[in-house]
């Protein structure tokens, strides 16, 4: 996945592998320049002496350009990598159906899109500017120190090997935390969300000890796993430098032995120390390359896991087709994901096109369960569902989306302007086609008071209206496409006796051609449909009108005296 993304930007990446090669050239031969300055030193020429000096500072100023473009190409193949994972992460999840977004939370693929995304951002850059240096500095530093003092070759290998196993054991004790980190990080921001949407409930309710107390613990665990990790790196540098240190005075102390019989060997323990000192840090980048990376591959397999993930739902790739209002369930059962029990079980009925039906039912009776399986929000797991006759399974998601409507009871709107959630219902709604549906969903009478009317300003959630103008907008965000099935799930729970018949009494008037599905809580909402559907426990028990229902049907003429009564009280 990575690999397949970097590719885009191949030239880029071969430039930035050019600047490293560069970068790590000139760090290489600036020591053994300075091996000759010395002994030009030595032998007091000043000629070579200003000849050396010119080629040293020539190849830093090389090495020092080189990684400059090296940061800039890093920088650019970093930031557009990660853009790109954004963008095809976000447009893949606007693929997923319910079940798919259930199965992952809400909370945890914003995690994905933000942190772990930020977390391979982070690798990509420090890949392309550290990591691509590490195995040419590691190898030209054991070359070059061997090659400048032979004899030493021991102390080359036992610095690798002692900082090598340091390295190996810490790793093996921090590894595992990592992915435990990625949960925690999950955790805490899946309690501050539910904490901040549901601030309302929680200071209605005098939560707000109790939440701080439960974000707090999960705060105290990351706290301690990230301080445990701190730790682990803390011991690290330290005892490296130690090893290297080592290392250095263990050569100090041998050449020393040599200068009897070798003097010039002075002048090569400088650049045996510079090669050595490359060597511990090329292992030290690798160690904390590695602790990353670690981090950075568990974040990749998230954001691996959303991009392979199949919608629950697939659609047909077929040409687009005209369908009628009518709406036939065959022997329909349906079980939620993760659920044992199903929700709907055996449901069957015809509804013709252009009529009135309600949809009764105890909570969790499976109401809105039956019509969500309309618009295929989910699949059923037996039975077949037709509108126009045509299985829903065999025809394609805009003929779908542009036959049927649904307005949920929990109204949601985006941040933009009142124009603009009305036409996510039709895109090229023009301003007739606005103004018909805000009429009909009784919202004209507060947008014609507002300043700027369908150009005003909806701010995050719709929190600056109130719960019945957003379940106004939102209906006539259903209506502005003039759907041949509109379903209304109880989503006139939120607005006035008054504006919910003026509603029902628009819908009678301007869709009489509609085949309209009221899903609702009060009997008094569907007395007039002209079918009316009883569910209890996922069966359907009852179908007819008010006046048959409550003559034949005990549960329905239960609901109704209970509502009767309430209201006669």
């Amino acid at each position: 996945m990575l690999i397949k993304a970097i590719m885009k930007y191949k030239w880029y990446a071969l430039g930035s592998m050019c600047m490293v090669i560069l970068y790590v050239s000139s760090s290489l031969l600036q020591p053994r320049f300075l091996q000759s300055v010395l002994a030009a030193v030595a032998e007091n020429n000043q000629a070579g002496i200003y000849q050396l000096g010119g080629w040293l500072l020539g190849i830093a100023g090389v090495g020092l350009l080189a990684g400059a473009i090296n940061t800039v190409l890093a920088a650019y193949i970093a930031q557009s990598v990660s853009a790109d994972l954004r963008e095809n992460m976000f447009k893949k999840i606007q693929t997923f159906s319910y079940a798919n977004i259930e199965e992952f939370n809400a909370g945890n693929l914003v995690v994905r899109m933000t942190n772990d995304i930020s977390q391979v951002q982070n690798l990509l850059m420090m890949s392309f500017q550290v990591l691509l240096r590490l195995p040419l500095m590691f190898t030209g530093g054991v070359v070059f120190a061997i090659m400048t003092m032979p004899s030493l070759w021991w102390i080359v290998l036992l610095m690798i090997v002692l900082i090598g196993a340091t390295m190996a054991v810490i790793m093996g004790i921090m590894g595992p935390r990592f992915g435990r980190f990625q949960q925690l990080v999950d955790k805490i921001n899946a309690i501050a969300k539910e904490n901040l949407r549901g601030v309302r409930v929680v200071k209605s309710f005098v939560q707000e000890k109790n939440q701080a107390e439960k974000f707090e613990k999960v705060s105290d665990d990351l706290l301690d796993l990230n301080l445990f990790i701190g730790r682990g790196f803390s011991f690290l540098e330290p005892v490296f430098i130690l090893i290297s240190y080592l290392a250095i005075y263990a050569a100090i102390y041998s050449v020393y032995g040599m200068l009897g019989h070798n003097p010039e060997a002075i002048n090569k323990l400088a650049s045996f120390n510079t090669y050595l000192i490359q060597i511990m840090f090329a292992i030290i980048m690798v160690g904390f390359m590695g602790s990353n990376a670690s981090r950075a591959m568990i974040s990749i397999r998230r954001i691996n896991e959303v991009l392979t993930t199949e919608p629950a739902l697939a659609y047909q790739d077929v040409p687009d087709q005209e369908l009628t209002g009518t709406i036939r369930f065959d022997h329909v059962t349906f079980t939620y994901p993760k659920d044992e029990q199903p929700t709907l079980k055996d449901i069957s009925f015809e509804i013709a096109a252009g009529q009135m039906v309600g949809v009764v039912g105890a909570t969790g009776a499976g109401k809105s369960t039956l019509a969500q399986l309309i618009p295929r929000l989910f699949d059923p797991q037996e039975g077949r569902i037709e509108i126009g006759g045509v299985d829903i399974k065999t025809v394609s998601q805009s003929t779908l989306r542009q036959t049927v409507s649904i307005i949920l009871q929990k109204a949601i709107l985006f941040s933009g302007t009142i124009a603009s959630n009305i036409r996510q219902g039709k895109q090229n709604a023009d301003d007739a086609e606005l103004e018909r549906a805000a009429r009909i969903a009784q919202a004209m009478e507060f947008i014609h008071r507002m300043p700027d009317r369908y150009q005003s300003d909806v701010e995050e959630r719709g929190n600056n209206f109130s719960g019945g103008q957003k379940q106004r907008m939102s209906i006539a965000r259903g209506l502005v496409a003039n759907p041949k099935i509109l379903i209304l799930d109880d989503s006139t729970s939120a607005l006035d006796a008054k504006s919910e018949k003026l509603v029902q009494e628009a819908l009678n008037k301007d869709l009489k051609g509609t085949t309209t599905i009221i899903i609702a809580q009060k009997i008094s909402s569907v007395v007039k449909a002209d079918t009316i559907l009883v569910l209890d426990e996922g069966r359907l028990i009852g179908q007819g009108t008010h006046k048959e229902l409550v003559a034949t049907n005990s549960v329905y003429r239960e609901i109704f005296e209970t509502q009767k009564g309430k209201e006669a009280e």
